[in-house]
């Protein structure tokens, strides 16, 4: 077994932090603020969505360095335990980061609060480009910058600034920080430990393996588990929970882990959405568009694939593509493991399958049949918005008849779920538009959903038609154009 460390430990900058009595659920940016002095990073929505309080965190992988923006004001500090954390005032110690001077020089801040938020979300992007060698166009800053909401300069003047600095190098004292960042999180490391820190306020642990988790959760049977906070920590910020103890999966190696053979790709649960992007997007191009419209880089750096799952929204995006992918669970508990088909997990609104002490180990997908799948999300901003209408599509034809179909939509029940009477209409018939009527009457008997501040219910249903319609449209090339273009996937990587 691996040994626990009561210490809470991080490199701050060039600073290595070390805590023995500390609260596991502050957020990030509250330490930084009110503990450390450093208030250049700002809280402007305390939920992940405006991105002024964006800072970088480091992780070492295969003995390199990667950072990524993330939302300091929705992480609890004991997550980023063993890791480098950067603010806007580390890029400016000595001499100010070529971002900070071409924000100034092409006046791309205007009342500035948003401002350190931009610059680390550019700074992320630079030290990406220097270590995956790539031009660096529009869109690929657009991408970067899609978690950043700024109220009155415009972004031309910053998109202008962007495009000057991301061509100079990295500052020495900027390559100082990332090379003492590899030192010490490797040493790090090497030492076998994990944190499980008991205090007054709390308990918090960050196990490393799935068996010092399970050997936690018998321990700690009413722990709150979390992966990438972007819902929890919501619930700390804006609802002010407190928890007796929290678990961190985000850790255990196990679940961080994929596995391919010829029939199925088994993704860990707790790797982030920007870690699983590429497998994702291998299997099915268009799980990448979606995933561009996914939270933001910010939200993709931390959200995690089995949280996602796990969380059960019924407006979750991902579900209803994995559905149709004819994707699997594998969990893991007590009893043992075992493993059911994603669309069975979801019992009910706000209840999913899964007994006391199990979690889910990772979802698996199969590699074949996804030739004619395509998903879309309608939603009222293009970036970083809640589904109003999720909608997934997967035929199987053979000279044109469909032999099979599995449709799966978000937001037009209480979970994501499965269009059977739909599916059962289009089966026998021709992969055209001739299908359209019978399968959009039978979405009626398939849901009756709901009249909320995202859509109402005869949009929602209007809205399922029309992805219907697009779908089969699409399959037989016969669909109009795309509002937004096909090819509007992310452009970084993991990495990046």
């Amino acid at each position: 077994m691996t040994t626990a460390r009561s210490a809470f430990r991080c490199l701050l900058g060039d600073q290595e932090i070390a805590l023995d009595a500390f609260d596991g659920q502050q957020t990030l940016l509250d330490f930084l603020r009110l503990n450390q002095g450093l208030t250049g990073t700002k809280e402007g929505c305390a939920e992940g969505d405006c991105g002024a309080c964006t800072v970088l965190l480091g992780r070492t992988e295969n003995n390199q360095l990667h950072y990524q923006p993330v939302n300091a004001c929705i992480i609890p500090l004991g997550t980023v335990d063993s890791t480098q954390v950067l603010t806007v005032e580390h890029l400016a110690d000595p001499q100010p980061h070529p971002v900070q001077l071409e924000m100034a020089n092409a006046h791309g801040s205007q009342c500035g609060f948003c401002t350190p938020g931009f610059v680390m979300s550019l700074a992320a992007l630079h030290y990406a480009c220097d270590s995956n060698d790539f031009t660096v166009g529009r869109e690929t800053i657009n991408d970067a910058l899609a978690g950043n909401l700024c109220r009155c300069t415009g972004y031309g003047p910053i998109i202008t600034a962007a495009e000057q600095a991301l061509v100079q190098p990295i500052p020495d004292h900027c390559r100082s920080l990332q090379a003492l960042g590899i030192q010490t999180l490797n040493k790090w490391a090497s030492d076998d430990t994990y944190l499980q820190t008991n205090n007054a306020a709390n308990i918090f642990a960050a196990p490393t393996s799935l068996a010092d988790l399970t050997e936690l959760m018998q321990a700690l049977p009413e722990a709150q588990l979390i992966a990438g906070a972007t819902d929890v920590g919501l619930w700390i910020t804006k609802q002010h929970r407190r928890f007796d103890s929290m678990i961190y999966l985000g850790q255990v190696a196990e679940l961080k882990q994929i596995h391919r053979n010829d029939q199925e790709v088994q993704i860990g649960a707790a790797l982030t959405l920007a870690q699983s992007l590429e497998t994702l997007q291998d299997l099915a191009p268009d799980l990448g568009t979606l995933l561009h419209r996914f939270g933001s880089r910010q939200v993709r750096a931390q959200a995690t694939l089995g949280g996602n799952i796990a969380n059960g929204s019924p407006i979750g995006d991902l579900a209803p593509a994995l559905i149709a992918l004819d994707a699997t669970l594998h969990l893991v508990g007590p009893n043992g493991e075992r493993t059911l088909a994603l669309e069975d997990f979801f019992i009910d609104y706000g209840h999913q399958d899964r007994a006391a002490g199990e979690i889910i180990r990772m979802i698996g997908v199969p590699t074949q049949g996804h030739k004619y799948f395509h998903c879309w999300k309608v939603s009222k901003r293009f970036d970083q918005d809640i589904s109003a209408v999720c909608g997934a599509f997967n035929l199987q034809l053979d000279n044109g008849i469909i032999t099979s179909a599995r449709i799966a939509f978000g937001g037009m029940a209480g979970t994501v779920q499965r269009a059977h009477q739909c599916e059962s209409a289009l089966v026998g018939k021709s992969a055209d538009g001739s299908a359209l009527d019978s399968g959009a009457k039978a979405l009626a008997q398939d849901f009756s959903p709901i009249t909320d501040a995202r859509a109402s219910a005869d949009y929602r249903m209007h809205a399922a038609r029309g992805l219907l319609e697009r779908y089969l449209g699409t399959i037989s090339n016969k669909a109009p154009d795309l509002l937004y273009p096909a090819n509007a996937a992310p452009v970084l990587s993991a990495h990046g």
